[in-house]
């Protein structure tokens, strides 16, 4: 809001935060159709375990590798801070005429897209959207998937450990990680999983054993990286559980050597556990098997496009609170009678387990438009400009462009953007070279819209 009226450009911001910028037309443009450029203003805050980094207060630092920009041992950002980058240098930059711009930045589309849901009919009018969220450069977004989040909560009984046991820690950690929609095809490890994989290895070797605590994962739409539980256990029956945990952790490695190189378990005793909050036998059993039963990862292709993942879920996190585990998940489908049939399912298996689940609204899908004018215009320019065609994709991840198009009626969408490896995980990085490339296409692009 500030750079806007430092610029003269009247500026306007929801309830929710969003925040709409207008860029009058430069001369020979005034009369154009409006053009919305939008981006997020949020993003996805990881870190490793070994990083410092607090993200209420630290400044991201940057690293360059060659033609690659990353963070130090944090997300980057990129994901979606260079959309508002494009669209404010696209709106000051002297060399490119534009005609009149609408830059909507929205808030919270990390964590379900509210800011999108939140937009009011009459807050931006433009009829032409250019979506700056796409991750592969060259390739131009014209669809995406539908999600919707539920939350699983078991409630468990507690009581003092046996004064025969003894606490140990399991932790599970160095999986990859990533985007749950861009990501999932990829069949990554799950941390969480393989915590409750770990956990009931544990409870087969070492009887009577009992869980203190799970905790794994953080966002809704990042695969779980780490992951950790207390377990009681006899200490006579120890060293047999580390033995069958070191053949878990040979076993993972020699699965996971293409997706999860560096996944590790470790086993170790704990002494800082309080003894009065050990799980019951049946609620050590109930939330083991809730964990292992609930689905996560691809559950169908589409039958339409070759290679499109159509359904899935990411096993998102486990936490323990008060009286309570609770599991959160994150269904996507780009068909949205699939995607209620897996939040049913899923909320099937929480009440089997004697869980109250609860679901979210969630967001629909942005269904593909091939005739749509603006992408022919688009396609017709990257020809004309890089001498080869655009790919043209619908993604399983999810998009504002579905809520926005639901919200206003006509309007003509496209996404695009730099390429952006890894997103939503420490690795995640931006090609330098390639945010040449699309900030060349959408200076372009703007010259035409006239």
């Amino acid at each position: 809001m500030d750079w806007a009226e430092e610029r003269s450009f009247e500026a306007r911001m929801d309830a929710a935060m969003n925040v709409v910028i207008e860029v009058p037309g430069t001369p020979g443009y005034e009369q154009a159709p409006v053009v919305v450029i939008q981006g997020h203003m949020d993003m996805v805050c990881e870190k490793t375990k070994d990083s410092t980094h607090d993200f209420s207060t630290d400044p991201i630092r940057m690293i360059q590798h060659g033609d690659w920009l990353k963070a130090d041992r944090t997300t980057l950002g990129a994901d979606n801070g260079i959309a508002l980058a494009m669209a404010m240098t696209a709106a000051t930059s002297e060399d490119v005429p534009h005609p009149p711009l609408e830059l909507l930045f929205t808030v919270d589309e990390e964590t379900g897209l509210t800011g999108a849901n939140a937009l009011g009919e009459d807050f931006i009018r433009g009829k032409l959207l250019l979506n700056v969220d796409s991750e592969d450069e060259g390739v131009f977004t014209v669809g995406c998937a539908g999600g919707r989040d539920t939350h699983v909560t078991l409630p468990i009984q507690t009581e003092a450990a046996p004064a025969s046991h003894r606490a140990y820690r399991i932790v599970v950690e160095g999986f990859k990680g990533g985007h749950s929609g861009v990501d999932i095809h990829e069949q990554r490890g799950n941390a969480v999983r393989t915590l409750a994989q770990a956990v009931q290895t544990v409870l087969r070797t070492a009887k009577g054993a009992r869980l203190g605590s799970l905790h794994g994962g953080t966002a809704h739409n990042a695969l779980p990286r780490d992951a950790e539980a207390v377990v009681w256990l006899d200490p006579g029956q120890a060293e047999a559980a580390g033995a069958a945990l070191s053949e878990f952790e040979r076993k993972l490695k020699s699965e996971r050597v293409q997706t999860d190189p560096e996944a590790t378990v470790c086993f170790q005793p704990e002494p800082g556990a309080s003894r009065d909050a050990a799980f019951s036998a049946d609620s050590t059993a109930r939330s083991i098997d809730l964990l292992l039963a609930l689905p996560h990862g691809v559950d169908g292709f589409s039958s339409e496009i070759a290679g499109l993942v159509e359904t899935s879920n990411n096993l998102a996190s486990v936490r323990t609170g008060d009286g309570s585990i609770v599991v959160n998940t994150s269904q996507r489908s780009s068909v949205m009678n699939r995607l209620d049939q897996l939040t049913g399912r899923i909320e099937a298996v929480g009440r089997l387990a004697g869980a109250r689940a609860e679901s979210g609204d969630g967001y629909p899908a942005w269904q593909p438009d091939l005739d749509s004018p603006l992408l022919a215009k688009c396609r017709t320019l990257y020809q004309e400009l890089f001498d080869k065609p655009p790919v043209v994709e619908i993604i399983h991840a999810g998009l504002e462009c579905g809520i926005i198009g639901s919200k206003y009626p006509g309007m003509d969408m496209i996404s695009f953007g730099p390429t952006i490896k890894n997103p939503h995980s420490p690795d995640e990085m931006i090609e330098i070279s390639s945010i040449g490339l699309v900030w060349d296409f959408l200076a372009a692009l703007l010259k035409t819209l006239k």
